[in-house]
This record gives C-alpha cells, structure tokens and sequence, in this order.
C-alpha cells in the first residue's frame, strides 16, 4: 500500500474539521466521501449502501475507522464491490483511485445571472415588513431591520415634538 494513499485517508479524516487538523480516524460520511471523490460509485456493485455495510465491518467502538481498518477489511471489500473480485490489482486500482483525489469541496455551485434571480434580489422592489429591512441601496440593516426597538425615552411613539418642551417650567 502506497503511502500517497495512506496521506490522503488522512487528508479526508480532518476534512472539515476546522482547526482541530489532528484527526486520525474517519467516520462514515468521510469514508463515503473519500469513495466519491476516487468514483468508486457505480462500478460493480459499489453504491451508498455498500459503503455503509462496508463501514460498518470497520468501525470501532467510536463509530470512527483506523488506518490498520481501512487497509485489513475495508480496502478489499471495497475492491470486491467495484472490481468484482479481492486481489492485489483491485486493490491497487482502488488505492491509486484514492490517491489521486484528495478531499475537495463541492465547487459546482454558482450564483445565476438571470431576470428572475435579479428581480428577487433586488431590494429596492420589497414591499411590506421585508421593505423596512434595508435601506434605500439595498443593504441590510441589521437588527434595526428585524426588531422594533423601543427608546425607551418616555415619549409615545408617534409624538412628533420631543425634545421641544420648555426647560423654565
């Protein structure tokens, strides 16, 4: 077993984990992850299913599987499931798939340009309570916007001269 491969079940046990970069073992929907990411899909039998039975052969009392897991049982059942057979070269083909694609985010999603989006997002067409929650360009105003807030100033709140009694009296 090649040590690239070894990296990158590594590199996919901290994927999204933010800070903590110490992650040493993988949970199912990382190891389903890693299986997306090499296309093991759809070849043989190798579906979602399969992953989470081979998993589940895996896993420890934490529900997170080891390195030493995924090379002893995982590797060869999912060498069976996508190649129809548990030998060497299978296992070979699903560890190169695995070493040549690392974790990656999903970077297929993008904004649309059309009419019907502009329209929607465009604020300056709100009407009603969604109008009082941006300004005359378009930005939001916080929580201003979302709440009624009281002044708390002792006046009710649509008397119009505040401040304006006379301080002799």
């Amino acid at each position: 077993m090649s040590s690239g491969c070894e990296k990158v079940f590594y590199e996919h046990c901290q994927f999204g984990t933010g800070a903590n970069k110490t992650a040493k073992e993988m949970d199912s929907s990382k190891f389903k992850k890693m299986m997306t990411d090499a296309k093991l899909f759809n070849k043989g039998k190798l579906n979602g299913a399969e992953v989470d039975m081979i998993f589940t052969k895996c896993k420890n009392a934490q529900k997170k599987m080891t390195w030493d897991k995924f090379q002893s049982v995982a590797l060869g059942a999912v060498a069976k499931a996508a190649f129809g057979e548990d030998n060497e070269d299978n296992k070979k083909k699903v560890s190169e798939a695995i070493e040549k694609n690392p974790p990656q985010t999903n970077t297929k999603a993008t904004v649309s340009k059309d009419a019907v989006v502009d329209r929607m997002t465009d604020a300056s067409k709100y009407t009603g309570a969604h109008k009082e929650r941006f300004d005359k360009d378009g930005k939001g105003k916080g929580i201003e916007g979302r709440k009624d807030v009281a002044a708390n100033d002792g006046y009710v709140g649509n008397y119009k001269n505040k401040d304006t009694y006379d301080k002799k009296h």
